[in-house]
Order: structure tokens, then C-alpha cells, then sequence
């Protein structure tokens, strides 16, 4: 009923000051929606492996560092971005036209982040349905995929054993498994030759896993439906998709600290080692961890900002949702990595060897260490489900933006009144592209897109924002702008950021993702120089956008010259400011006075000047339409006036 409906039992239905477009039905819900959206899969699966990989708790120091002055910063600037135009990440460079190419790059960016991570979702659901079971299917050995190499950490005897017979035979297990020169796990054989059926190399499609591609489907229907009447519907969703992760990590958290071995994990988190604080790349982990887990240029973060009320207090906003989302990280932390610790120490080898991150974590390592726990089942639908809320918050900012953005560029009655339609055909053009990565090469794909659709480009993108605010349509004009938002302008330390510090640590992030720049592998297999260069044209994609636009609106713009063009080309559209009449004050007021008029620049005068000549004029339209109006109702009064004399007397002149 919420998610179709958009209104709460009992609740009074609030009045949206922007009744076109929509606004979030309370600040609550752009809140969660925001923590939802930042808070993702990368939050579990790779900032406990890069914070042991990178010193323990030496890492903290560098990432809330990063934060401060990177996340945080560029965070507030994206939210007061799209809120103070109302308009999604295309309708924003408004603010400068010429740099409208950073939009659709955006949007390329989360076409693609959308595309393959509801794919990771779908794998979740799959992993969720099969733990609705009472044995774990990837507990044993002695299943049809198995191959000879599989050493479980529970032996197959024990199923029908005693507690203290089991306790014996899992020793003897631990041995077996210690012994062993090359151990492979009954979850990696499950996860690679059950549920991928992984094909040899990435040309080879194979054939589509029919039960991936149904839970694909799945996963889609939910996303479309959640988001069927858009932020009405999301809004609602996300008070049970945005918090109950939280639920399930500390039930995990509990759980998981209660086991033996679970403090030497922790330990091997947290253990400061100072003398990584001194390593470049600890540093350059840290800031791109803190500028891809925010979300910051994908065009999520301007988009839900825009459905926000102009006065919002987007500054308190940006400030809770990032600390909230760098504290969930180290909060999934200790629930990573006290199953882990648990699960070496039965395994009796070193957390490293357990350790692991990404899909690799989610579909192997961890659903190996649930297979030792009691009643595993229900401590595997937990986690799955967590991991699908958490991957379903982030999809639906994706799915909002390209909708979004889509209804804000078209802009006519029939598209708003039919965004449902919209959303309808992005989630099956979503769906349909996303078939191949359902396929038996599909895990090399979906590798492939997450290392370079959204890597450097990111970055780019990034950096020309902050450039084109700040320099090109001018801080002076921004931080009036904020301020005439908010009520008070930026603090100086987000005046500093924005302007220095911030562009300076996005150029060192993508200098350092250059210089770290590594082929990607996956395990043993090594992707071919063709795969190569189709995640390069991905990841250059996004980018070229930029450039070519650029020209474009060069082109088009008026001026004899080149340098004519281009200062048109950057000049602010006349359109560009608050969405609601209410709200364009001061230099953004419709009627300029004379002087002010004659101080804008000479394109923009006359624009001013043109506009206001046709208010003159459908003024005096108006003007004569209601004294047409008047004299006609004027001459009906008079002759039913006459009528009724000459009813009354029949010689008038009497």
C-alpha cells in the first residue's frame, strides 16, 4: 500500500511546494533515501579489506582525513547544487550551459554503475531463496560439482553425529584441511561451477543461467515498483530499506563477537600499523574509498537533492549522511571480520588467508563461515537480505536519476503526468541489457564494468564540476546563492575546500588511480587485451561527453568570434536559479529595475529586456480582456435596467 500509494494510514497529506515536479514527503525520507543510496555493497564488501590491507586502524586516520576535506565538502556542494536549481543532473547546467556534457556523463556513469549492480542484487536474491533451506547447499563436498579438490570445514559424516562426536570429527577436518597443499572450498566450488557455471574465458558466453536471469527479473520488478510514483513511493520504502541493514548488522555484530577466534579478527582490523600512514598509496586508498562509497559524481546525490523544499537545510543533511555512511563501513567492519577471525581460528591458519573482498567476500568467504555456525540457515538469509537492501537503496538513486533527468530535459505536461511510463522503460531497457552479465562469462563482464565504467571518470567529472562552479560561473555568485538558500552562506572552511583543497585531492585521486593502474584479473585468469580496451571506451565514454557537448554549444552559441561563442557558451541560461517564482529574489527577480538591467552583460540585457516586453504585453492583453469584460457586463446590467422601465410604464417619456 506505501509503495504504490505513496501515503501513510493516518498521516495528513502534505502540500508540495513544487507541485510540478514533486517534493519528498518529509526531510525524513531524503535523509534515509541519501544514507541508502551512500551506504552500499562497497561498505561490507571493501573498506574492512582495504582497512587490514592498509594498515588497521592507521587507515582510520587517513580516511577521516579524506573525509573532512574531500567527502564532506564535495558532498554539500552536490546536495546545495540540485536543490537550489530543483533540476536533476542534466537540467543543473543551466548554470553553465557549455558544461552540460558533465550531466550526460553522469548519466552514462549510472547507466552503466545501474546495469550491473542490480545484477550483484539479483545474485543476493538467489543466494537468499537457496538459503530457505534446512542444510546449506555449499556446506559439503559431496554434491555433482564438487571436483576432488574440495576440502569443506565441516566433513560430510558429521550431518547424523553427536555434539561431541561432531567437535572430534571437525578437528580431524581442520587437520585434513591444514594438510592439504591446495584447498578448495566447498562455497568457491558452489559460487563457480553451480551457481556461475563459469565459462573459461570472457568471449565465451555460454549459455544464460536461466535461475540468475529469473532473479534478474526479480530484482528489476522490485526496483520499478518501489520507484512506480518515484520519490512518493522511494520515500516510503526506504523507512524499512535504509534502516533494517542496520538491524541485521548487529544481530551479525552479536553473534559474531560471542565466537571463538572472533577477537583475533578484530585485532587483525583494527591493529594500528603507524608506519603505513607514510605509504602514498595508503593515502590514495583512502580518498578514493571516501569518493566512490559517497556516491559523489554519479548524479545520484544532485537528483534526490532536487526534490528537496528550496529552504532545506542541506548543509546539517550532508554532514549527518556522510558520517553516517563512513561509520557504517567501520561498523561492518567488526561484523566482517569476527566471522572471519571465528573462521580461521577453526581453520587454524592466519585471518589473511580467510580474508577476501568484494563478490569474493559476499559469495564465498563469508557464506563459508555461516556453514559453521548453528542453525546457518537462518544466519544466511540475514546476511543475503541485508545485502540486498542494501544494494536495492543504491539502485533506486540510480534508476531516479536517469528518469529523472530524462522528464527534466523533455519537460513537457504529457511526460511529467507519465513518468511512470519512463521508469517502466528504463527498468526493462535495464533488464534487457543486463542479460549478458547472466550468462557464463557474466562475471568477467561484470568485473570488467565495476573496474572501469566508473573509475577515473569519475574522478574527471569530479574535477570539471567543481572547476565550472567555482571559476567559471564564479564562487562570489555560488556562495550567494547558498546563502540565499539557506539563510547563511558556506563556512569559510567549505569556501576553502571547494575552491582548493577539494579540486587539488580529486586531481591527486586521479593521479594516483594512473599511477596504481593495474590490468585486471579475476583469480587466475587474465582478461585479453580486446576486453581491455572495451573497459577503457567504457570508462572514456563517460568522459568524451564532456568535450563533445562543449563544441557543440560552442557552435550554437551566438558571436562573430570564437571567444564571443565561448563566453556565451559559458554565460549562466537566463532560465538558471530557483525553480518557483516565489523564490527569485534579488538578482533572479522576474521584473529587474532599469539599472540593474543595464548592468548585466549585453547578451543577457537583452534577454532580460525581450522577456520583460512580453510580460508588458501580456499584461495589457490581460488588461484588455477584463474591460472588454467589464463594458460587456456593463451593457447587460443597463439593458435589463431598460427592460424592466419599460415593463413598468409603457410610455417611457411620461
Amino acid at each position: 500500500f506505501i509503495c504504490l500509494n505513496g501515503a501513510v494510514p493516518g498521516e495528513p497529506v502534505k502540500k508540495d511546494e513544487n507541485s510540478r515536479r514533486g517534493n519528498w514527503g518529509n526531510q525524513i525520507e531524503f535523509v534515509l533515501t541519501s544514507v541508502g543510496y551512500a551506504v552500499g555493497l562497497g561498505n561490507v564488501w571493501r573498506f574492512p579489506y582495504l582497512c587490514y590491507r592498509n594498515g588497521g586502524g592507521a587507515f582510520m586516520l587517513p580516511y577521516f582525513i579524506m573525509l573532512v576535506f574531500c567527502g564532506i565538502p564535495l558532498f554539500f556542494l552536490e546536495l546545495s547544487f540540485g536543490q537550489f536549481a530543483s533540476l536533476g543532473c542534466l537540467g543543473v547546467w543551466k548554470i553553465s550551459p557549455m558544461f552540460k556534457g558533465v550531466g550526460y556523463g553522469m548519466m552514462v556513469v549510472s547507466t552503466y554503475i545501474g546495469i550491473y549492480y542490480n545484477v550483484v542484487i539479483c545474485i543476493a536474491f538467489y543466494y537468499f531463496f537457496l538459503s530457505m533451506t534446512n542444510l546449506l547447499p555449499w556446506t559439503y563436498c559431496n554434491n555433482p560439482w564438487n571436483t576432488p579438490d574440495c576440502s569443506g570445514v565441516v566433513s560430510s559424516y558429521q550431518l547424523n553425529a553427536s555434539l561431541a562426536n561432531a567437535t572430534s570429527s571437525l578437528v580431524a577436518g581442520v587437520s585434513e584441511v591444514v594438510n592439504r597443499t591446495k584447498r578448495t572450498s566447498p562455497s568457491e566450488e558452489y559460487w563457480k561451477h553451480y551457481v556461475l557455471n563459469i565459462s573459461d574465458d570472457i568471449g565465451n558466453f555460454g549459455e544464460v543461467r536461466l535461475p540468475i536471469l529469473g532473479c534478474l527479473a526479480v530484482s528489476w520488478a522490485v526496483v520499478f515498483l518501489c520507484l512506480i510514483r518515484g520519490v512518493k513511493s522511494s520515500g516510503k520504502v526506504v523507512y524499512f530499506t535504509a534502516t533494517f541493514p542496520y538491524v541485521v548488522l548487529t544481530i551479525l555484530f552479536i553473534r559474531g563477537i560471542t565466537l571463538d577466534g572472533a577477537i583475533n579478527g578484530i585485532k587483525y582490523y583494527l591493529t594500528p600499523q603507524w608506519q603505513k600512514v607514510l605509504d602514498a598509496k595508503v593515502w590514495g586508498d583512502a580518498a578514493s574509498q571516501i569518493f566512490y562509497s559517497l556516491g559523489c559524481a554519479w548524479g545520484g546525490l544532485i537528483t534526490m537533492a532536487s526534490y528537496n523544499k528550496f529552504h532545506n537545510n542541506c548543509f546539517r543533511d550532508s554532514i549527518i549522511i556522510s558520517i553516517t555512511n563512513c561509520a557504517t563501513s567501520v561498523y561492518a567492519g567488526f561484523v566482517i571480520f569476527s566471522i572471519l577471525g571465528f573462521m580461521a581460528h577453526h581453520l587454524n591458519v592466519p585471518v589473511s588467508e580467510v580474508a577476501d573482498h568484494g563478490p569474493g567476500l559476499a559469495f564465498v568467504a563469508y557464506p563459508e563461515a555461516l556453514t559453521l555456525l548453528p542453525i546457518s540457515p537462518l544466519w544466511s538469509l540475514l546476511f543475503f537480505f541485508m545485502l540486498i537492501l542494501l544494494g536495492l537503496g543504491t539502485q533506486f538513486c540510480l534508476l531516479e536519476t536517469l528518469v529523472t533527468a530524462i522528464v527534466d530535459e523533455i519537460g513537457t505536461d504529457w511526460i511529467i503526468k507519465n513518468k511512470t511510463v519512463v521508469t517502466l522503460s528504463v527498468a526493462i531497457a535495464g533488464f534487457l541489457l543486463g542479460v549478458p552479465l547472466t550468462t557464463q562469462a557474466g562475471i568477467y563482464w561484470l568485473l570488467l564494468m565495476d573496474n572501469y565504467a566508473a573509475s577515473f571518470s569519475l574522478v574527471i567529472i569530479s574535477c570539471i564540476m567543481c572547476i565550472c562552479i567555482m571559476y567559471i560561473y564564479g564562487h562570489r555568485n555560488y556562495f550567494k546563492d547558498v546563502e540565499m538558500m539557506l539563510g547563511f552562506p558556506p563556512p569559510l572552511f567549505f569556501k576553502v575546500c571547494w575552491r582548493f583543497i577539494s579540486p587539488v585531492i580529486i586531481s591527486f585521486i586521479l593521479i594516483f588511480t594512473v599511477i596504481q593502474y593495474k590490468p585486471i584479473t579475476y583469480n587466475d585468469y587474465v582478461y585479453p587485451g580486446w576486453s581491455l580496451a572495451i573497459g577503457f571506451a567504457m570508462a572514456l565514454s563517460s568522459v568524451v561527453c564532456i568535450p563533445i557537448y562543449a563544441l557543440y554549444k560552442i557552435s550554437k552559441s551566438p558571436g562573430a568570434t570564437f571567444r564571443e561563442r565561448l563566453k556565451a557558451a559559458c554565460r549562466a541560461h537566463p532560465k538558471w536559479g530557483p525553480a518557483l517564482q516565489e523564490h527569485r529574489t534579488g538578482r533572479y527577480a522576474p521584473m529587474a529595475s532599469e539599472d540593474t538591467v543595464e548592468a548585466r552583460p549585453l547578451k543577457e540585457r537583452d534577454e532580460l529586456k525581450e522577456e520583460q516586453k512580453e510580460k508588458e504585453k501580456e499584461k495589457e492583453k490581460e488588461e484588455g480582456k477584463e474591460k472588454e469584460r467589464k463594458d460587456e457586463i456593463s451593457l447587460t446590467i443597463q439593458g435589463s435596467n431598460g427592460s424592466t422601465n419599460t415593463h413598468n410604464n409603457p410610455n417611457p417619456s411620461a
